[in-house]
């Protein structure tokens, strides 16, 4: 089949960052500093430089501001040194990998290709590549088709590949019953998890399985890499294309000034280095690397101790909640003895046992569980070397729906689950857990962020006492030295589509929040795999509505100014809070940019009708 991801195939992907010592030396005396100076500037700015006479105005920003330095001290210990898992030659046998010795053999993996709706072609491609996996030692490994779409054409793809095939009778817990039902019917010591565009190399296995020597490792997560990203134009040609040879020739002279400039590459930020390889990797000196799923290696033993662990517990809080509201009812000190069992009994029938648990983000949730394990201290490792491809999303509305189940996931489980209160965790793992759902809250002041210019703009008052060198004094040391502990803390790793995107996604994380707040349930959509067709400029009208309000603001503000028909502006207001604007109207750009992106023709041959989007909702 022509899959339009087929021009990509021979692309390499990215190797991981040298760790360098002096180099992150420099960034934790600069993300110090930055913390320092943010904390003389909060102290001033809620102490001296709030506007009392527009409090309406003045607290919100100071409360976004707050908000925003939370996240930058999470963010700092996140990032605050690389410490890799020392890689181990991988294991003969399994009892190289387990504490108490068994009669040996060697090992066996199962490596599960879980399925819904996806083309059989582009599961095959899969599968192909999961039979060429080798290892340097006799091992046992086994590749299984988990069909949830109960399709005849996945049954004889697996028949055809002579590789095993599972199915079920429901679709219970989606993915996670998926993957429930298939640890019920294997037996592999390891389990390889991959979606069904999941491309795992040949050295996935000899490159993972040594960091199981110790037997406390419970996974091994590997990098996701998406092959298929666009590969963009260079400025000139660009140009060149739309507008003529001239200005293709402006184009060239603009790149001998600035550098290379690309237009078009990975419109969506989809590029997923920056987390797995300074994000995740760096929560390995805390032992905090969560699953991400696909491209991920299980410790089978793992899995369940930690389930079954979680499960007793879950019986015995219903339990003893019952029965406590029947001792309140009948008024007795005591329940009956019988009833107790009998309730128990019937508590653990409507119980379901769950190794994956149900939930929209199954991979992160399960990971809470055996990292809170208290009697195993269970580890995980982040491996630095990408050992897989898959498939990234291909325009705004697979991309929209991905991420609001993310967030939204991640939301449920910081309201319902708090990790901050579990037991079993240390401060170094909560604060790690912490930051990751602290940023999934970020909309709340990143609106604060975005209207603040605006209202300035369309009013003149200012959020503070006054722009005047005593603010400057405060402010401008902890931004510049925040953006330079950010350039040295993420070197070698292009961060600003990532942050631009941070801000413009506001309106889908405000609708993940308030979505769990009403209690709503999030169902389980998969990420389409075939461009969508069509532009999706409706699902950016708040960008659009954004950009144009901060624009139309601003030149009615310095047209004001100038003329001095309105307001009473400051000139170190206006840069300050034009700069601002600016900022912001960048970061909306790229997501109506990402709205309007799409790619030749010629290499889209197969796309799906557009249905309207419901954000997975219930």
């Amino acid at each position: 089949m022509n899959f339009y991801f087929n021009e990509f195939e021979k692309r390499k992907p990215p190797q991981p960052t040298p760790h360098s010592l002096p180099r992150e030396l420099l960034y934790q005396y600069l993300a110090t500093c930055n913390i320092f100076l943010g904390l003389w500037y909060l102290i001033w700015r809620w102490g001296f430089a709030l506007n009392y006479e527009a409090m309406w105005f003045s607290f919100p920003l100071a409360f976004a501001e707050s908000c925003a330095f939370i996240g930058t001290i999470l963010f700092t210990f996140n990032l605050w040194k690389t410490k890799d898992e020392p890689k181990q030659n991988p294991p003969k046998t399994i009892n190289e990998c387990i504490t108490e010795p068994m009669e040996d053999r060697p090992l066996s993996v199962d490596i599960l290709f879980p399925s819904f709706d996806e083309e059989p072609e582009l599961v095959e491609l899969s599968i192909k590549d999961a039979l060429k996996v080798t290892y340097p030692h006799e091992i046992e490994i086994r590749i299984f088709i988990l069909d949830d779409g109960k399709r005849p054409e996945m049954a004889a793809l697996a028949k055809k590949m002579q590789v095993e095939y599972i199915t079920r009778d429901s679709n219970i817990g989606y993915k996670a019953g998926n993957l429930r039902n298939a640890l019920e019917q294997t037996y592999g010591d390891f389990i390889v998890i991959c979606d069904a565009d999941t491309r795992p190399f040949p050295s996935i296995l000899e490159n993972t399985l040594g960091y199981f020597k110790n037997p406390d490792v419970a996974w091994v997560q590997t990098p996701q890499w998406f092959f298929d990203l666009p590969a963009g134009e260079r400025l000139p040609l660009w140009l060149k294309k739309r507008l003529g040879t001239p200005v293709g020739w402006l184009g060239s002279v603009i790149e001998r000034f600035y550098g290379p400039v690309t237009l078009g590459r990975d419109p969506f930020a989809n590029d997923p280095q920056m987390f797995y390889d300074i994000i995740q990797r760096r929560r390995n000196w805390a032992n905090a690397s969560f699953c991400c799923g696909a491209g991920s290696i299980h410790r089978r033993e793992a899995v369940m101790e930690a389930a079954l662990r979680s499960y007793s517990r879950q019986i015995s809080k219903e339990h003893d909640a019952v029965e406590k509201q029947i001792r309140k009812l009948t008024k007795e000190k005591q329940v009956d003895s019988n009833i107790s069992l009998n309730l128990r009994q019937e508590i653990i029938f409507d119980t379901e046992f769950t190794p994956y648990k149900f939930h929209v983000s199954e991979d992160i949730y399960t990971s809470l569980i055996l990292h809170s394990d208290t009697e195993r201290q269970w580890r995980s490792v982040q491996h630095p070397q990408v050992e897989s491809k898959m498939l990234s999303p291909q325009d705004l509305q697979s991309w929209t729906v991905q991420r609001f189940k993310y967030s939204a996931g991640s939301i449920d489980i910081f309201m319902n689950d708090n990790p901050l209160t579990k037991k079993g965790m240390n401060l170094k793992q909560k604060l790690m857990y912490g930051a990751s759902f602290w940023s999934n809250l970020s909309a709340i002041w990143n609106i604060i962020f975005l209207a603040c210019p605006i209202v300035y703009f369309l009013t003149s008052i200012a959020p503070v006492s006054a722009y005047d060198t005593t603010f400057y004094m405060h402010f401008l040391p902890f931004v510049i030295t925040a953006e330079l502990a950010m350039m040295v803390g993420t070197w070698g790793v292009s961060g600003y589509q990532g942050k631009t995107n941070f801000l413009s996604f506001f309106p889908v994380n405000l609708r993940a929040l308030w979505t769990v707040l009403r209690g709503r349930k999030i169902s389980f959509p998969t990420t389409p795999k075939n461009r969508q067709k069509g532009r999706f400029l409706h699902l950016v009208i708040p960008q659009i509505a954004v950009l144009l309000l901060s624009l139309a603001s601003m030149l009615f503000a310095w047209y004001a100014y100038s003329t001095q028909t309105f307001g009473d502006y400051s000139l170190g207001g206006l840069i300050l809070n034009s700069f601002w604007a600016i900022n912001n109207m960048m970061a909306m750009w790229g997501m109506i940019a990402a709205a309007c992106w799409s790619p030749p023709s010629a290499n889209m041959p197969s796309q799906i009708k557009v249905e309207e989007l419901n954000y997975g909702i219930e």
